[in-house]
């Protein structure tokens, strides 16, 4: 019996190890599941954003909208069909006549080579697909990549849930929307992407003090300077987060690592592209980063050379230092502006601050729709629910602290702001809001939905199971607050542990809880539904409309559909001379040049303001006036807007005003 008995206690694992491997079994098994759900939430919501911004394409045709794209597709054709090093010498004559364009160095290359990359893969791989149908579905594509880098971005700054939140609200939200419907051909289509994956890797440089991610945010940063001029936010926002940490005490090896890496591979990559060119070291925009670059060098050589000083020595000494640095970087960036070095503000900046410089000194900025303030109609419009939530967000923030949520912080207050009073940056405020109002609706979830922890009293076998000590007038056990105290003690000195759960019984108040959790819950799940709803309805009514088709409803619900731009744009092709010499405002210039393939006065560019008031003056004086300016400027056709008959507020005559 003695044998039989060591046999089964030596074939019989030990109690804790099987509790062991049956906790990891499960936690490996919790962690599959949850990583599961992850995907299939993030691959859902690639799938609704992609499909939210196919209404123009299924209600219309595949087609190009708006102006900008018709250049942005035009351009891409020219390096399709040639070559890459073709597109950036291509020397455009029939644009600006008589003075013509260079487009290679007047435009950010990044759409145009991502396009071309896509269609190169797609033929590789024998599908045939027409550049068009590549630019027109672009920007849904890369919808889905921008919510894949704004739950990396959350996630990174709060939770994995808050993530989830954060990438199915960028999705679907109409302030994204609004510039990556399909047919929306332009930089902010994939510039959005660009932007939170630089700050994603950004964060993830400042948490662990990698040379690997600030490199890698530095790539990315290269991209986003290829593709939008928006990329003045980042090398402003990032160094302004540096520049705070260091006032509020929270310098450390990481940030230092993180922003000298950033800085110093992003300045050299930057200047890469042709447009951009020597700007970075140039302009008043890029001074900020250059001025925290030799803060941060000498903060750093100060804490270096504490070691080495008593401390009132080194008290004195970093007062005298560092206000010499602040003061040289400022009077060398002073200097260098007076002496030419360094370019000014430009005028598209100054309006940013003066909302009124661009009406009395750039007019042509001011008579952009996209440029004036944003109205309560268009955040509501845009943002809905979420716009309600982002105050609670970063509340939470500032509750948290951190570096990340820091720079969560200072993203969320300078991009109210420039949204505030231009409605073309609610672009750049969106992905902050979404992240923000996840934050919010998280943490409400998760304080509502989550079960209440049973009691637990811990104690051993060496003492009884039911203690008969007294209790205080709390209704706490004397003996058990003197066992507590115990408890480290005993738990190193016993191997089992017997853990008696306490049930506790359901009163009226715990109903009353339970049931107030559930209307919250209710009430959250209400307002998000009514959030996708507005969405949808948004998507579809206000920003899947392309410019060149007009369309109106009748009193049955019958729709007429009024397709004279392309008509009119048709005729021109067709029945004048290919060298043909168009004149219009400067609206239209880049159809003109995309569907009449012919050349132009004036177009989008607005590069030449003298050459847009010549062709101003013409159209709005008199006849006999007007004749004599367009002989001058040798034109052959005037296209002409006129919406009275249907009551176009968008023609010709509205443009007076400007």
């Amino acid at each position: 019996s003695s044998s039989a008995t060591m046999a089964e206690t030596e074939s019989s694992p030990p109690v804790g190890s099987s509790q062991k491997k049956s906790s990891q079994s499960g936690s490996s098994s919790a962690f599959g599941s949850t990583s599961l759900l992850t995907i299939a939430v993030l691959v859902l919501a690639w799938l609704v954003g992609f499909s939210s911004r196919l209404f123009s394409v299924l209600r219309f045709e595949s087609i190009i909208h708006e102006f900008d794209p018709w250049f942005n597709y035009r351009a891409t054709r020219q390096m399709v069909e040639n070559d890459f090093y073709s597109f950036l010498n291509w020397f455009d004559d029939s644009a600006w006549y008589p003075l013509g364009r260079i487009v290679g160095g007047t435009v950010y290359p990044g759409l145009m080579v991502t396009s071309g990359f896509l269609h190169y893969v797609l033929h590789s791989l024998n599908i045939t697909v027409h550049i068009r149908d590549v630019c027109v579905f672009l920007a849904p594509i890369f919808s889905g990549l921008t919510a894949m880098a704004t739950f990396l971005l959350t996630r990174e700054i709060w939770n994995q849930g808050a993530g989830l939140l954060a990438a199915c609200f960028i999705a679907i939200v109409p302030g994204y929307i609004s510039r990556s419907v399909a047919g929306s051909y332009d930089n902010e289509g994939i510039a959005i992407f660009a932007l939170m994956f630089t700050y994603f890797l950004w964060i993830r440089s400042v948490k662990t003090g990698s040379v690997f991610w600030a490199a890698m945010g530095a790539l990315s940063y290269f991209y986003m300077v290829s593709a939008w001029g928006g990329y003045v936010f980042i090398i402003n926002l990032i160094p302004l987060h540096v520049f705070v940490l260091l006032i509020m005490g929270r310098f450390s090896s990481r940030v230092y690592v993180a922003y000298t890496t950033f800085f110093s591979l992003g300045l050299v990559l930057s200047m890469q592209i042709p447009f951009v060119g020597f700007q970075p070291v140039k302009t008043s925009e890029h001074m900020a980063a250059h001025g925290v670059f030799v803060l941060l060098q000498a903060y750093g050589a100060l804490l270096y050379i504490r070691e080495y000083l008593p401390l009132a020595a080194f008290k004195r000494l970093f007062i005298v230092l560092v206000t010499a640095a602040a003061g040289i970087v400022f009077a060398s960036v002073v200097l260098l502006t007076y002496l030419g070095y360094v370019a000014p503000w430009s005028g598209r900046f100054y309006s940013l601050y003066d909302t009124g410089y661009a009406k009395i000194h750039i007019p042509i900025i001011s008579s952009v729709a996209e440029h004036q303030p944003t109205t309560w109609v268009s955040f509501f419009r845009d943002l809905h629910i979420l716009m309600v939530a982002f105050p609670a967000g970063v509340w939470l923030c500032f509750r948290k602290l951190s570096d990340e949520c820091v720079f969560v912080i200072l993203y969320a207050v300078s991009a109210s702001y420039f949204a505030s009073v231009m409605v073309r940056l609610m672009l750049t405020l969106t992905p902050i809001v979404c992240v923000c109002a996840a934050i919010s609706f998280s943490t409400a979830l998760q304080n509502y939905l989550g079960t209440p922890q049973p009691i637990q009293r811990v104690g051993y076998e060496s003492q009884p199971s039911v203690d008969n000590t007294q209790t205080d007038s709390k209704g706490k056990s004397k003996g058990n607050r003197k066992r507590n105290k115990q408890e480290p003690a005993a738990a190193a000195a016993s191997e089992e542990q017997v853990v008696e759960e306490v049930v506790v019984k359901p009163t009226k108040h715990s109903v009353a809880l339970t049931v107030s959790r559930i209307l919250t819950v209710l009430t959250l799940i209400i307002m998000l539904s009514l959030f996708a709803y507005h969405c949808t309805w948004a998507t579809s009514t206000m920003y899947s409309g392309p410019s060149v088709i007009l369309e109106s409803w009748n009193h049955d619900g019958s729709r007429n559909i009024l397709d004279d731009f392309r008509e009119g744009y048709f005729w021109l092709r067709q029945n004048t001379h290919p060298q043909a010499r168009v004149m219009s405002w400067w609206d239209y210039g880049y159809q003109i040049a995309g569907f009449a393939n012919r050349t132009t006065l004036v177009d989008n560019n607005t590069w030449n303001n003298s050459h847009i008031a010549m062709v101003g003056k013409a159209m709005s004086s008199n006849e006999s006036a007007a004749y004599e300016i367009m002989r001058s400027l040798d034109v052959n056709y005037v296209l002409v807007i006129f919406g009275g008959m249907i009551g176009y507020d968008g023609d010709d005559i509205n443009k007076f005003l400007w």
